[in-house]
């Protein structure tokens, strides 16, 4: 095999991991301190902070199957550089946002905006690795995802006890708008559009949305769920058991497992261990979040050992979800033709979209409830568990028949 070829660390590859690691930092700057800044400025409910930060995921998924269509239909860099400066715009909203109408309407806003900067640069990614090496580049794609988890939630929670929410919101603007700057240096070939004119093919559902990546998309869409009710309830968990000094640093070892993930799952995904991989990760996930109820009464005589366990939870969901990732993404890659790639990457976005929306609605709502929050990760544990289910049952006969790997 032609080492040239196959070389994966190339000056576009490594400028487009630093624009998406900034592009991230932005958003986990905001991640775990919009629920705190809703309650506090607006006096939310937690029911009312889910709906409100749903719309944002609710607003993404809608986009990615448009967009997932427009960037297997024209040319995708500039598509991803416009979302980009978009998405980077929508910042400077958040301190002029005085009323919760017109938060909503931001958060509506930025969710389109990043729907289709993440789908494009998803897809755009694909187009620079080489295909032989194609899990592992998009595990070390995934990294700089990690490395903003794993630094951004820590900087915004410590501005947010040492600052002000205006310079979080200040800094996710910089973040932002650096890494637009860095994104504009990323180069590639053009890529060929001419299937989709030759054959002026109709309009129809397969065209937005991966049809032979459903079962795979149910699976996904379920663990989802649980993570977007811990990522986004934790710090206010972690403040209800006397845990809340100790949330910055659960964002940050989740990240070291993910990133840790990302030097073995890619490379055997390459090597053929594909459903290996997600059931593992899958089974992980689920352990983990089964532990997190349990902290609540731990903590109350046995508050060391909690704060180790927690620890140890953040880890491992970090590990099992980094599995998951650039795994999940290659299956659905695996399961389309080569004009259909950035369509494949849509769908799995939008099914892990409509997952975490749905956890941020059903974790808001039950966190309201007499079970509080422990109960709501109590539910996404039984969902990740009907997901591994689903997954050997249904997902892997599924795949193994309809793969096209190229």
């Amino acid at each position: 095999m032609n080492q040239s070829k196959d070389k994966l660390w190339t000056a576009s590859f490594i400028s487009i991991c630093v624009a998406n690691f900034m592009l991230f930092f932005a958003f986990y700057l905001l991640l775990p301190i919009l629920p705190l800044y809703l309650m506090e400025n607006f006096q939310a409910s937690k029911s009312l902070v889910g709906i409100i930060l749903s719309s944002y995921t609710i607003a993404a998924l809608l986009i990615r199957p448009i967009a997932g269509f427009l960037l297997d239909m024209f040319q995708r860099r500039p598509i991803y550089l416009l979302a980009y400066f978009l998405f980077s715009l929508c910042f400077i909203g958040y301190p002029l946002a005085n009323f919760l109408n017109f938060f909503l309407f931001l958060r509506v806003v930025h969710g389109l905006c990043f729907g289709m900067v993440s789908t494009a640069g998803n897809s755009f990614v694909i187009d620079i690795m080489p295909s032989s090496r194609r899990g592992e580049g998009l595990g070390y794609f995934g990294i700089a995802n990690n490395l903003a988890m794993s630094i951004g939630p820590m900087i915004s929670l410590f501005l947010h006890d040492y600052s002000t929410y205006q310079m979080i919101f200040y800094t996710a603007i910089v973040s932002s708008l650096a890494g637009f700057v860095v994104a504009s240096t990323v180069k590639t070939k053009k890529t060929t559009i001419q299937s989709i004119k030759k054959g002026k093919e109709a309009i129809v559902l397969d065209r937005f949305f991966l049809i032979k990546g459903t079962h795979a998309g149910i699976c996904l869409m379920l663990m989802g769920i649980p993570y977007g009710m811990l990522t986004t309830y934790i710090a206010i968990y972690g403040k209800e058991i006397g845990m809340y000094s100790g949330m910055g640093m659960f964002f940050t070892l989740m990240a070291i497992g993910l990133i840790f993930s990302r030097f073995f799952a890619g490379r055997m995904v390459d090597r053929g261990h594909l459903l290996k991989v997600i059931t593992i990760g899958t089974i992980i996930c689920t352990i983990s979040i089964f532990v997190l109820p349990t902290l609540k009464d731990l903590f109350l005589f046995q508050q060391r050992f909690s704060m180790i366990l927690f620890n140890a939870v953040a880890v491992f969901l970090g590990l099992g979800y980094g599995m998951l990732f650039p795994a999940y993404n290659t299956l659905f890659v695996n399961l389309a033709p080569h004009n259909r790639r950035a369509t494949a990457s849509s769908t799995f976005l939008t099914t892990w979209d409509v997952g975490i929306g749905l956890g941020l609605i059903i974790g808001g709502k039950l966190g309201d409830t007499r079970g509080g929050l422990p109960l709501s990760f109590l539910v996404g544990g039984i969902i990740a568990v009907i997901s591994i289910v689903y997954f050997i049952k249904i997902t892997i006969p599924h795949y193994e028949k309809n793969k096209l790997i190229s």
